[in-house]
């Protein structure tokens, strides 16, 4: 029986190369996504075409009713949840503290903060033993900015992906003794287009400089670092954060 893997925010960037790469290697994928249908469906096809399932679930899952939504299409199409990707989260455009407006806090707080702590909840309720479950292990996607900053134009993301960090080590140690593992994976400057939500189309060039490894990394990549964390591999790595950075 295959292993059933839900990746949130799963039609682009580091979601869809991990999904993809679960896929491959033998897991059920569901591929979640807001509202761009054509590219998860896209990922659910790659993964079906190299011999894997997948589906495509449509969720917002910053709400209640989307969460649910996600978590009950994948116990009906795919059965019993053994491991959840956190990875869909958003990002405003660059503005000096005296400039950000509440909406837009708001926004960063409900999509880095709010999704994947209910995506974590719900896993919990099917894989903790407390609760009847198998177990299982749950990855959030949490930022390099975490311990950067995120200074100048990025504050408040950087803020969300800190408020991450400390969800991920303390549900770690609530769900440790329910044989669920919680971990992060914290990427740095990572070839997506993610980053042109900030509405510098030119910041991956401008920041590079700054890594010492001297060059971007690929959502591949990160997907490598996560796919490591889900499985029996890191079968005692518990309330880590991953970076992905090139020493950054």
């Amino acid at each position: 029986m295959s292993k059933v893997l839900i990746v949130t925010g799963g039609g682009r960037g580091i979601g869809a190369a991990a999904a993809r790469l679960a896929g491959s290697r033998g897991y059920a994928v569901a591929v979640n996504y807001h509202s761009n249908s054509e590219a998860a469906n896209s990922v659910v096809q790659g993964i079906e075409a190299g011999g894997g399932k997948a589906i495509a679930v449509q969720a917002d899952v910053t709400t209640e009713a989307g969460v649910s939504s996600l978590f009950e299409t994948v116990d009906r199409e795919l059965g019993t949840l053994d491991a959840l990707f956190a990875n869909a989260g958003t990002l405003t455009e660059y503005r000096p503290i005296q400039e950000i407006p509440l909406a837009d806090l708001e926004q960063t707080w409900s999509g880095n903060i709010s999704g994947p702590f209910l995506c974590a909840r719900e896993a919990a309720k099917r894989m903790s033993t407390t609760y009847g479950g198998k177990g299982g292990a749950i990855v959030i996607n949490s930022s390099a900015a975490a311990r950067i900053g995120g200074a100048h134009g990025m504050l408040a993301y950087a803020a969300s992906k800190g408020a991450t960090d400390t969800f991920t080590l303390g549900l770690s140690i609530e769900l440790g003794g329910q044989g669920i593992r919680v971990n992060a994976v914290r990427p740095g400057l990572i070839e997506t287009t993610f980053h042109d939500l900030t509405g510098d189309l030119e910041r991956l060039k401008k920041l590079v400089g700054g890594v010492p490894m001297g060059r971007t990394g690929t959502a591949d990549e990160v997907a490598e670092a996560v796919l490591w964390l889900l499985s029996d591999e890191a079968s005692y790595v518990s309330g880590t954060h991953v970076d992905v950075t090139g020493a950054r």
